[in-house]
């Protein structure tokens, strides 16, 4: 029974849970937090092996997987009006500005009581007034200087809430195409484009922009993942093709990271995959891939949190009693079970239950009509 629902939904425009792309975006998040811990290794992990300081890839993945998941989400709702922008925005918002806000609370009491303790920041001016104040309106990716810091990792959120505002209308315009081939052009042709145009007018590349120019990276990348969820929602490739892309896109994904930087078909690789594990149905879902598929938000929006705490105990520590390398690396290698106790329980007794209450609130607004809708 189980198996005839999860392949019903996948063929009714509904996303499959529990499968391969959930597994991937467990995955991509634990790669965000390898990514920035890193630099705090006795050994920075980027000194070590140059694939460790291509993290960023992670990034552009749930970049062009929120575009895909918002296409096969919400784009039918979207052409039919069930959805409108206002409500559309409301539901995006709610879902990540109170983790935000939650989480800059518990940075800013960290901070001060390290402060109170006479324990000093090694990078002060990461904690200012301004940064607390953009992030907080998840402002900070939106062209202004002065946004770093605090929780850092948060920029793609605020480069995200443009996209969100943007996609209704970008989705009706990309419906009117119905050639697969044309859709993936155009999604790799806003990718290049973007890139180049960064280039000129940046003199940096796309994937090597100031976080607070986060929405000039991530809106060509959301836009390729649209494009990939209009061709998984016709329905191709087919199934069999569609095997056979993921196992080459990710063997080529993997070849590419050990040969060097190429962040293109890096990109093309990912896009693929997604595109190839969307397109599957999933046949057996994982409760436990769903879960941590649903912890993979919070282990984002937490493990600033986590390694504010444990990496500035350890420094304090350091200096008090010189570690051992050994010891040094253990403790270290503790910090990445640490942030996902430590997601597991904002998850389990902050984040949900704060949806909870919203998604109460949703339904208390509805009208007797809505409630009683099937849609």
């Amino acid at each position: 029974m189980k198996r005839i629902m999860s392949h019903s939904l996948a063929h009714s425009g509904q996303l499959g849970r529990g499968g391969a792309l959930d597994l991937l975006r467990f995955a991509a998040a634990l790669l965000i937090v390898l990514y920035h811990y890193g630099t705090e290794a006795p050994i920075a992990l980027g000194d070590l092996h140059p694939v460790f300081g291509r993290g960023y890839l992670a990034t552009d993945f749930f970049l062009i997987l929120s575009g895909y998941v918002l296409g096969r989400a919400y784009g039918r709702q979207i052409l039919s009006g069930r959805v409108g922008l206002l409500d559309f925005m409301r539901k995006r918002l709610t879902r990540i500005w109170p983790a935000q806000l939650m989480v800059l609370a518990a940075l800013a009491t960290v901070f001060g009581l390290a402060t109170l303790a006479g324990i000093g920041e090694r990078n002060p001016g990461n904690y200012t007034t301004l940064a607390f104040l953009m992030q907080g309106l998840l402002v900070q990716a939106w062209g202004l200087p002065g946004g770093g810091g605090w929780n850092h990792p948060s920029w793609s959120l605020s480069a995200l809430i443009v996209c969100y505002a943007a996609f209704p209308l970008a989705w009706r315009w990309i419906s009117r195409i119905t050639s697969p081939m044309a859709l993936l052009a155009l999604g790799l042709a806003a990718v290049m484009a973007g890139d180049l145009i960064c280039l000129r007018v940046f003199h940096h590349s796309l994937y090597d922009l100031d976080f607070s120019l986060g929405v000039v990276r991530a809106a060509p990348l959301f836009l390729l993942g649209i494009c990939i969820a209009r061709v998984v929602e016709q329905g191709r490739p087919g199934l069999a093709v569609a095997r056979w892309l993921a196992c080459l896109a990710v063997a080529a994904l993997v070849v590419l990271q050990i040969e060097g930087r190429f962040d293109l078909l890096s990109i093309i690789a990912i896009a693929t995959i997604v595109l190839a594990l969307g397109r599957l149905p999933v046949t057996r879902p994982s409760a436990l891939i769903e879960q941590g598929a649903k912890l993979s938000f919070a282990l984002f929006i937490t493990h600033a949190v986590t390694g504010m705490i444990w990496f500035g105990g350890l420094n304090v520590l350091n200096n008090i009693l010189p570690l051992a390398p050994w010891l040094h690396w253990v403790l270290w290698g503790a910090s990445l079970p640490l942030a996902l106790v430590t997601a597991g329980l904002f998850h389990r007794f902050f984040d949900a239950p704060v949806q909870a209450w919203l998604a109460r609130r949703r339904s208390a607004r509805r009208s007797p009509a809505e409630v009683s809708s099937p849609a």
